[in-house]
């Protein structure tokens, strides 16, 4: 019948949205846990509470009674065995972590056996510059949830892997009665850590949530089920060939634009310049934001092509502004895939070398989220780019594998402060501590420092407090198109030679009034 075709169907597109949201339920709980125990162990290398002394072994104790999650800390030589442990526990064993390593990233994870309710123990190191390196063991409970409806909780399994196939949790498998059904399945990744959530459930479990409106089914007319079945797949189905090639005379036709959003000194008010943003601009006027199509293009090779187009598009609408204005930096983004070869120098060079904006004017961004494949390859571009006076920036800082040693490998000019340790800056002590950490590597390796996602004025106050004086965010202005960024950047050049006057005035009243005083004594 075809009603049970299209209820089959839609119990099949449901409890695929119910899997990717377990997925991502593991995910997300799983990365929170991470984050507050490098912030722990963060925090106790600030507090120089790295020695076995008594004192930092209180500590450390007063670390694991406020972390409910983490249930040891302890201290670990060059060679990963232990020297100490709050609470006590036998030291004797063998090394718990790998030999440190010149080049070792400064975040270290992995897995102990100790196992409850499906889920291992993992450890969590901070490499402490010294051969030594804290450590932290998250509990098992902490990662032990089993989120899901009920309707398929019985006929599913889930596990949560780090790295290549590294298990940290494991749950559920399949009855009986799901042997001759099929199975559908998905994988949610993290964005900040390498960390896969994988989801497997019988199909006949889909087929509960909509048993009853079956029975209703049958009662509904024939000409409505007609209807719906042909507006259901005429909505539906669409053949990936026809969806790629849309999205190919999208780019043969130039749809792909730039947007600019303004970077602001935040000691004075001046432009120091912007982000190209990608939007996809339909025929219709409609704008189409990345997230809807960047993953795509990406996957199958169009963003190269696009990256392409927008820089000679950046060349063409920004070159008068940026001659007349040769402080005024222009940034592209890159993505992983870029620094698999040197196009990309090729590209860069084709666009600007013969425009108005100088090398000196762009920067290219490549984001920390997604890991370089070869930091040989990708540290040779870098110094290609660096050698034509383009400045290198690594976008979202905080958020993906990087750690000091990426940092100082990849040789960049620039770190850009990620949005989330921005929007709780004030208010959350452990964004503090984090920016500032930030602040301070910025400092010590010579490089410049940009803050993301400022929305409000308290935040700015914060950041200037911390030493940031750079910013981008909604506070100031949202991406625009050429010609709004273009009076946006004229506007402030105005406002701010008005406020240097206006200081100018008050500087020479005072000076008259001095003098006025001077002549009456």
């Amino acid at each position: 019948m075809a009603t049970n075709v299209i209820l089959n169907d839609y119990a099949v597109s449901h409890t695929m949205e119910e899997m990717e949201a377990i997925g991502q339920r593991y995910v997300k709980r799983a990365e929170e846990v991470i984050n507050e125990t490098v912030v722990t162990l963060q925090q106790l290398d600030r507090d120089n509470a790295k020695t076995c002394s008594m004192e930092d072994r209180t500590v450390f104790m007063d670390a694991v009674s406020q972390k409910g999650m983490i249930s040891a800390v302890g201290l670990v030589d060059a060679f990963g065995k232990r020297m100490c442990v709050v609470p006590d526990l036998d030291t004797a064993e063998t090394n718990i972590l790998p030999a440190a390593r010149p080049d070792g990233p400064l975040v270290g994870i992995g897995m102990l056996d100790k196992e409850y309710r499906g889920a291992k123990s993992a450890i969590v190191s901070w490499d402490l510059g010294n051969t030594n390196r804290l450590y932290a063991i998250i509990s098992p409970a902490a990662i032990a949830v089993d989120p899901g409806p009920e309707y398929i909780r019985s006929h599913r399994r889930a596990e949560l892997t780090l790295g290549k196939n590294l298990k940290w949790f494991s749950v559920g498998g399949f009855t009986s009665g799901d042997a001759n059904s099929e199975i559908l399945a998905t994988n949610v990744k993290s964005t900040r850590y390498p960390m896969e959530a994988k989801v497997a459930v019988a199909r006949s479990s889909a087929n509960q949530l909509v048993a009853p409106l079956k029975l209703i089914a049958l009662l509904a007319s024939a000409a409505m089920t007609v209807l719906f079945v042909a507006i259901g797949i005429w909505v539906s189905w669409r053949p990936e060939n026809e969806a790629n090639d849309e999205f190919n005379k999208a780019v043969r036709n130039g749809e792909f634009v730039p947007f600019y959003q303004p970077v602001m000194d935040i000691e004075n008010g001046t432009l120091r310049g912007c982000e190209v943003l990608m939007r996809w601009q339909r025929p219709t006027g409609e704008i189409i934001s990345p997230g809807q199509f960047m993953a795509y293009a990406e996957a199958n090779g169009h963003i190269f092509e696009m990256t392409r187009q927008l820089m000679l598009k950046t060349a063409e609408e920004m070159g008068e502004l940026y001659s007349q204005n040769p402080d005024l930096k222009l940034s592209i983004n890159l993505f992983a895939g870029h620094f698999h070869d040197r196009q990309v120098v090729a590209d860069l060079k084709k666009a600007y070398e013969k425009s108005d904006i100088s090398f000196q004017q762009v920067v290219v961004e490549v984001t920390e989220r997604y890991p370089l494949e070869d930091m040989d390859l990708a540290r040779k571009i870098i110094s290609e780019l660096q050698a034509l006076g383009i400045r290198v920036a690594l976008d979202d800082v905080g958020t993906g594998h990087g750690g000091m040693a990426y940092l100082q490998k990849l040789g960049v000019d620039i770190i850009k402060i990620d949005k989330m340790f921005i929007d709780p800056l004030g208010s959350d002590e452990n964004s503090t501590t984090i920016v500032d950490s930030m602040v301070e590597l910025a400092d010590n390796l010579g490089m410049g420092i940009i803050a993301e996602g400022v929305e409000e004025e308290d935040q700015i106050d914060r950041l200037l407090e911390l030493g940031v004086t750079a910013a981008q965010g909604y506070y100031f202005a949202k991406p625009m198109n050429a010609e709004d960024y273009i009076a946006f950047a004229k506007k402030t050049e105005e406002n701010a030679a008005a406020d240097v006057a206006q200081a100018d005035e008050f500087a020479y009243e005072e000076d008259m009034d001095f003098e006025s005083e001077e002549v009456a004594a």
